[in-house]
C-alpha cells in the first residue's frame, strides 16, 4: 500500500472518529437545553464555530501521529514533491467534495422553505460538511488505488 493510501486511510478514519465523537457531545448537550428564538441560532453558531478548529487541530495531531508511527514502522519518508498524478487526484478529490457541500448547502436552503426547523437546516449544513470530507478522501483513496 502507498504512502498516500495509508494517508488517505488514515485521514478518512479520524473524519470520522472526530464527527462522531463531536456530534455525541453536541447531541447531549443539546438535548439538555431549552432552546427557542436567538438561543436557538446562538447554539448552532457556536456548534460550528467551534468544529471547525477542533477538526483542524485533532487532524493535525492526528497526521504527525501518523507520519511518527508510519516512519519507524516502515522506515518510508513522506515524498517532498506531488507529481503530476497527485495534483490530478487532488483536483478530482476537491471537485468531489465541492460538489457534495453544495448539494448538501442546497438542500439546507430546501429544507427552510419547506419551513423545518432552523436545527434541521444546521444538522444537514454540518452533515454536507463531514460527507464533503469522506467523499475527499474517499476519491483520493479510489483514484491512488485503481488510476485516474
Amino acid at each position: 500500500m502507498s504512502y498516500q493510501e495509508k494517508k488517505n486511510i488514515v485521514s478518512l478514519i479520524s473524519t470520522i472518529l472526530i464527527f462522531g465523537s463531536y456530534c455525541g457531545a453536541v447531541y447531549v448537550r443539546y438535548n439538555d437545553a431549552n432552546l427557542a428564538g436567538a438561543e436557538l441560532f446562538r447554539f448552532w453558531g457556536a456548534v460550528i464555530l467551534i468544529l471547525i478548529p477542533v477538526t483542524i487541530v485533532a487532524k493535525v495531531i492526528i497526521e504527525i501521529i501518523f507520519i511518527i508511527i508510519n516512519r519507524i514502522a516502515t522506515k518510508e519518508v513522506e515524498p517532498s514533491f506531488a507529481d503530476e498524478l497527485d495534483k490530478l487526484i487532488e483536483l478530482k478529490a476537491m471537485r468531489m467534495s465541492y460538489f457534495v457541500f453544495v448539494l448538501g448547502f442546497l438542500l439546507a436552503m430546501v429544507s427552510l422553505v419547506l419551513r423545518m426547523t432552523p436545527s434541521v437546516m444546521f444538522v444537514i449544513l454540518i452533515f454536507s460538511g463531514f460527507i464533503s470530507d469522506v467523499a475527499s478522501s474517499v476519491t483520493r483513496l479510489y483514484h491512488y488505488r485503481k488510476g485516474v
